[in-house]
């Protein structure tokens, strides 16, 4: 991923925590946002700490990270980010987008729809789905020529399980978003299921995100863009390309 330009939301915690971390380790220019700015500075901090060993070490082939509080239910924060990404690198455009910020209010597995506030269900799709909206289309005036998108999802998305409220109905919706943009664009846009990921979102309970990093790096430079546009890149499809 050298020379990369990674935009990525929802980087202070989970897998958009272990995005960063991985990308700037593979040579990227990492712009990240969320909205706590105090788990952003620190991400950042941690991040360019291991660059400053790497280098002492004579082994500095890193990428950067810059941060920036902005909350994917606003477009202009969005636009705002859009428009730091696009000047991070040399190019002036933005390689790669990953749509990654979202939330679930409520216990894993205890969320049942009939019992959910409405105030749930609009914060659920306003983050998880509209925020995959304004991220793509902020976005677009910056992609370069063989940019890539990806929507992180799950089953949860296309199967339905009782417990999970309207979470599953925002992470369908955002797969809509994908499947919509990739019809319509000039680049391939495509969802990437890592399986039940640990973090906050899921009660810790999954795959390591560090190790599920992995496969993002894979879905953003090796499989061929059009088995990545408008399709659902999950474990199994990641794990036969790459045994």
């Amino acid at each position: 991923m050298d020379d990369t330009t990674a935009l990525v939301t929802g980087v202070s915690r989970g897998i958009g925590a272990a995005l960063a971390r991985r990308f700037v380790a593979e040579g990227a220019h990492v712009v990240g946002c969320a909205r706590n700015t105090e788990a952003l500075d620190s991400l950042a901090g941690d991040i360019r700490a291991e660059g400053d060993a790497d280098d002492a070490n004579g082994t500095d082939d890193t990428g950067t990270v810059t941060v920036q509080r902005a909350d994917v239910r606003d477009e202009y924060d969005i636009e705002r980010l859009a428009e730091t990404a696009a000047g991070a690198g040399d190019t002036g455009d933005i390689d790669l987008v990953v749509a990654n910020a979202g939330v679930y209010h409520g216990p894993p597995g205890e969320t049942r729809l009939d019992g959910e506030s409405y105030a749930a269900v609009d914060e659920h799709l306003r983050t998880n789905a509209r925020g995959v909206f304004a991220t793509v289309r902020e976005s677009l005036p910056h992609l370069a020529a063989d940019a890539r998108v990806l929507v992180p999802s799950g089953s949860i998305a296309r199967e339905a399980q009782p417990g999970i409220g309207s979470y599953a109905v925002s992470k369908a919706a955002a797969e809509a978003l994908a499947r919509g943009f990739a019809a319509e664009i000039d680049h391939p846009v495509g969802v990437v299921d890592p399986g039940q990921v640990a973090t906050g979102l899921a009660g810790e309970q999954g795959r390591d995100p560090e190790e599920i990093a992995e496969m993002f790096v894979w879905a953003a430079t090796e499989i061929e863009p059009d088995e990545l546009d408008g399709e659902i890149v999950d474990l199994r499809a990641w794990r036969q390309a790459t045994r």
